[in-house]
């Protein structure tokens, strides 16, 4: 009778074990799972002044369920202060009272939110971001949480769900890991959204505090072909090796893969290295079919991927407002071949 009490409380116990692995496991795959499914997300341009109407309508006809907002900071090259919203010539969609209007809006249409704030430097990368004296890095960081925590509290009171931490810092997230974890824990203290950092594509697995955040997040510029029109095939093939090594970041931290940034201009060669192709805009061919391939070629190799979570597509415009004057050239798929490939893989009207 005593050895039947006995393995009674162990099968017990094992029961218990095992419901407590399932509990966790749903737990983690929950907090780890886009709300809604996948991110079909727009990053929206930051316009320079008012709508005239509800630009988000169109936005959600394509099948979108999520946009960024990128709230432009910006420094001096060689100078480490951050600054936000005391510019007069920031434009009125990257400020907090623009934000405010496009967070309402894309509430009213059921767009959930991720806030995305950047840093500018003219004439320089803030991939490059690096200083020689400890004094001059503390101002830097002072100055940039005070730009963020500006942010958090719009954030807060909006409802805004994902907030995105940092964008392409790359010599700055190695050299300063301890800022990095701290403002993510005092993030964490205040804030109950989803919390990402968005590594630029040639670094993705060097970031150190990828265990501290709910996604991995990477700008997908990947250079993929030079051909000025690519075949699909050929891109295919191109994202066998970058999907192995997702994967493997994915699965060693347990985390999903989000493109918090892609997108491909509708020119000649838009899947090369597209940074270098933004310098000589003026000058290349339009060719909106390598950009319509490109698009379909990300989605048709990612979309049924277990550790991808989906993306944000740069850039929209919003009304066409704020584009740099080549509109039919730039990342945006408005009006475009690569707009009916996002409705398709959207699901769109």
């Amino acid at each position: 009778m005593l050895f039947l009490r006995k393995r009674n409380t162990l099968w017990c116990l094992v029961q218990l074990f095992l419901l407590l692995l399932v509990f966790t496991r749903a737990a983690h795959e929950q907090r780890n799972t886009p709300l809604g499914g996948y991110f079909k997300g727009l990053t929206m341009v930051g316009t320079p002044r008012p709508f005239q109407g509800d630009p988000f309508a169109e936005v959600r006809q394509l099948g979108a369920n999520w946009i960024a907002l990128v709230p432009f900071a910006f420094m001096r090259e060689g100078e480490p202060e951050v600054f936000y919203g005391s510019s007069p010539y920031q434009w009125w969609g990257e400020r907090l009272e623009g934000l405010k209007r496009n967070i309402e809006l894309a509430h009213k249409n059921g767009l959930k939110v991720m806030l995305k704030p950047q840093i500018y430097i003219h004439q320089g990368w803030v991939g490059d971001l690096h200083f020689e004296t400890e004094a001059d890095w503390q101002i830097w960081e002072r100055t940039y949480e005070d730009y963020l925590f500006q942010l958090l509290e719009l954030a807060r009171a909006e409802g805004v769900e994902m907030f995105c931490l940092g964008t392409e810092f790359k010599a700055c997230t190695r050299a300063r890991e301890k800022f990095w974890r701290k403002l993510i824990a005092d993030f964490r203290r205040l804030y109950s959204g989803k919390l990402v950092y968005s590594a630029n594509w040639d670094y993705f697995e060097q970031v150190p505090f990828w265990d501290a955040l709910d996604y991995i997040g990477i700008s997908a510029y990947f250079p993929l072909s030079e051909r000025g029109t690519p075949r699909k095939s050929e891109l295919l093939e191109a994202w066998k090796p970058l999907i192995s090594r997702m994967k493997a970041l994915s699965e060693t931290h347990g985390r999903k893969v989000v493109f918090t940034e892609f997108g491909y201009l509708s020119v000649d060669g838009c899947a090369g290295k597209t940074w270098e192709l933004e310098k000589s805009i003026h000058s290349l061919q339009v060719n909106q079919a390598a950009q319509a391939i490109a698009i379909d070629a990300l989605y048709s190799a990612l979309w049924h991927r277990s550790f991808w979570a989906g993306g944000f597509l740069w850039k929209w415009f919003p009304e066409m407002m704020g584009h740099e004057g080549y509109p039919e050239k730039d990342y945006t798929p408005q009006d475009k071949q690569g707009e009916e490939v996002l409705r398709h893989w959207f699901g769109g009207q």
